[in-house]
């Protein structure tokens, strides 16, 4: 069975109703990254920052996935298929998708901000119990805090995304300018003349060899890869 690693970015969720990140309108504009989505941001004011993250797990709580979320599961029933996603939410896991990869953490999971990492201090919050409350506490007796990579911190599943790149048969690239590393690199670790399809209604990549763009939305590409497929 042929591997697929879909990496996805923000423009798959926007289908969604979820705001991006970085878009003139999006949110980083009413909420700068310094004041939400840094350690020095944490350390500061540790309410802000999960009020903010609070609100948007009521966001995601209202969103439902979008056919490009979908398509990328019915992959599953032809191809062995990885998801490397850059977004927090967890559209791709809600639409069947059964093995995916959060470069930038999880929105709907809590964490010790002592051993961010622990999986001892990790909690997944539920609809019925989304916020984190003023000085609540994780199981080490320290702060909880959104288990999300804020800017300057690493990775960590940044070396097991790479390495699902090197074995795939095919990749696909949903919804993202690219901009953002270490994942804007992960196209480099496909092996020669390894088929890549970007589907984005603004592509910042032109095509080169073994790089097809579809410059269309999530849904729509998918659709037309699907097909293609």
């Amino acid at each position: 069975m042929k591997k697929i690693v879909v990496l996805t970015g923000a423009g798959i969720s926007a289908e969604s109703g979820l705001s991006t990140f970085r878009d003139e309108d999006g949110l980083w504009e009413q909420h700068p990254v310094e004041r939400v989505a840094t350690h020095e941001a944490w350390e500061r004011d540790p309410v802000y920052v999960n009020d903010f993250y609070n609100m948007l797990r009521g966001k995601l709580l209202a969103a439902k996935p979008n056919d490009g979320h979908r398509l990328v599961a019915d992959l599953e029933k032809k191809y062995q298929v990885t998801v490397v996603t850059q977004n927090v939410d967890n559209l791709h896991e809600m639409a069947g998708s059964t093995h995916v990869i959060h470069l930038h953490g999880e929105l709907m999971k809590v964490c010790s901000s002592r051993d961010v990492d622990n999986p001892h201090f990790i909690k997944t919050l539920t609809p019925d119990n989304l916020e984190v409350a003023p000085g609540e506490k994780a199981g080490d007796g320290s702060l909880l805090r959104p288990y999300i990579v804020f800017f300057g911190e690493a990775v960590p599943n940044i070396e097991k995304a790479a390495a699902e790149v090197m074995e795939a048969d095919i990749m696909i690239i949903i919804g993202t300018s690219l901009a953002v590393y270490p994942a804007a690199g992960l196209m480099r670790f496909a092996k020669p003349g390894t088929p890549i399809y970007l589907i984005d209604p603004r592509p910042t990549v032109s095509a080169k060899q073994n790089l097809h763009v579809i410059a269309k939305g999530a849904s729509e590409g998918m659709r037309e890869l699907s097909a293609m497929l």
